[in-house]
């Protein structure tokens, strides 16, 4: 069987990708997903109880007008939630708002002036040097303070590997920078601090969480375009020749994949071993989702929250959303219940205890404040992703470099979270148009920007 564009992975990426496709006015592709469903990272799962869960605190924002209007055509008008960003770190046992490096003001007067006395720091002791890493660029931006109470102990929780074994590089938008003008007025004029970042709006689907969406995407592209259920177990690069678990072949001219990098260049017959193995050395964590479903209603300072960061030791979860406030439709009765989602990240630097994670994750939730009692939970769900996020680490610009080329001569491109394994372009938006930018330049050779460009498209935010 021969198809001319092959396209593996049913997520944002895989879908933009066979979308554009259908835009272009194209019928030759295939979409091949290993599992039973479409969404990849972004499906989301009901628990026997009746709650929706996701992997993990997606939100939709975009830096795209195509992504937007793709979104507008999935659901419709009606079938959103709008939503202003209410963020916050628990720490201290007190909220901060976020970005913490704007709102110190809410912290005791010592680790206040802890955090302002490390930014005056930086501004007395300018670097001139470029940081190695991200822990040297933490310390060159936010000063000792702000990183030994806050950067250094959430970014281990979230990242799951010490700040000094990644790049710097990926940062961007993604975390915001101390400015010792801004921090100070708003000590001395007791000011909040809360609209920094891209995400300070969003939506959420009004059912069936962020898989309802894709699924929505799915039907637009046409189911026939999907076979689920096939597994690829090799490709033959140099004949184009791919083979699923079963043994049926298809052989193409195009071949976009969206598997963890690592993984496929193990699939990829004609490629150097030594390329394989230096993919080998690409990092990642795993996600670990747990939902606890309760009955009653948040407490009162929970009921406009949207998600929290953790940066203390004494919980397994580095975030955790208030996600019945995304959409009451998230629980069985929004009169009767409202639920909690946390997430907490698993590395070879960070094992977690998965068989014990449902009950250390509830008993932190009472130390926290955030439920009153065990006897409030009624539901609960634990899933795994041992692909959770694509760690942008020191040697991952160079792996990449070294690796993506080599597949291009067998006419394949491995795009997306972790094909393409770049953090700063892979949210939802960013990972559908990188799909999107693939179907233009193999169609109408159009250059690719998301990918090779971040720092651009991540600049074209609100224009």
């Amino acid at each position: 069987m021969h198809t001319k564009y092959v396209i593996i992975g049913s997520g944002p990426t895989g879908l933009g990708a066979a979308h554009r496709l259908k835009d272009l006015g194209i019928t030759d592709f295939v979409v091949l997903e290993k599992e039973d469903r479409i969404g990849g990272l972004s499906k989301s799962f009901v628990d026997e109880k009746g709650f929706t869960w996701d992997v993990g605190g997606h939100v939709q924002f975009s830096h795209y007008k195509y992504f937007d209007d793709l979104m507008l055509k999935a659901l419709g008008e009606d079938g959103w939630l709008k939503h202003q960003r209410e963020s916050w770190v628990w720490i201290e046992n007190r909220f901060v708002p976020y970005p913490f490096q704007n709102n110190i003001k809410y912290l005791s007067p010592e680790t206040m002036w802890k955090c302002l006395e490390g930014i005056i720091h930086v501004y007395k002791n300018p670097s001139t040097q470029k940081p190695k890493n991200f822990k040297e660029w933490i310390l060159q931006t936010a000063g000792p303070g702000i990183a030994e109470v806050f950067l250094f102990p959430y970014n281990f929780k979230v990242w799951a590997y010490p700040t000094e074994e990644m790049n710097a590089v990926w940062v961007g938008e993604r975390v915001a920078i101390a400015d010792l003008s801004r921090a100070t007025k708003n000590v001395i004029f007791n000011q909040d601090d809360f609209s920094w970042g891209p995400n300070s709006t969003f939506q959420f689907p009004k059912k069936g969480g962020t898989g309802s969406i894709w699924e929505a995407v799915g039907n637009i592209i046409g189911r026939d375009k999907f076979k689920l259920n096939a597994t690829v177990e090799k490709v033959n690069g140099p004949t184009k020749t791919l083979t699923l678990a079963g043994g049926e072949t298809i052989t193409y001219d195009h071949l976009l994949s969206t598997v963890p990098l690592d993984i496929f260049t193990r699939y990829v017959e004609g490629l150097d071993p030594k390329l394989v193995e230096t993919a080998q050395g690409l990092k990642h964590s795993s996600t670990n989702v747990v939902g606890i479903g309760l009955k009653g209603k948040p407490s009162e300072r929970l009921k406009t929250m949207c998600w929290m960061y953790f940066p203390e030791a004494n919980s397994p979860y580095y975030r955790v959303t208030v996600f019945s406030n995304y959409s009451p439709n998230n629980v069985p009765d929004s009169e009767q219940y409202w639920s909690l989602m946390t997430e907490t990240s698993e590395s070879s630097a960070k094992p977690v205890d998965r068989e014990n994670l449902i009950r250390d994750t509830i008993k932190a939730l009472i130390e926290d404040q955030l439920i009153e009692s065990e006897d409030d939970v009624v539901s609960t769900f634990h899933k795994a992703f041992e692909y959770g996020y694509p760690t942008p680490s020191v040697e991952r610009d160079g792996i990449l470099n070294a690796v993506l080329p080599a597949l291009e001569p067998f006419g394949i491109k491995s795009r997306g979270r972790f094909g393409a394994w770049k953090y700063e372009v892979s949210n939802q938006d960013h990972s559908l148009m990188q799909g999107v930018e693939w179907a233009n330049r193999v169609v109408a050779d159009v250059p690719e920007l998301t990918l090779f460009f971040p720092d651009t498209a991540n600049a074209m935010w609100g224009k």
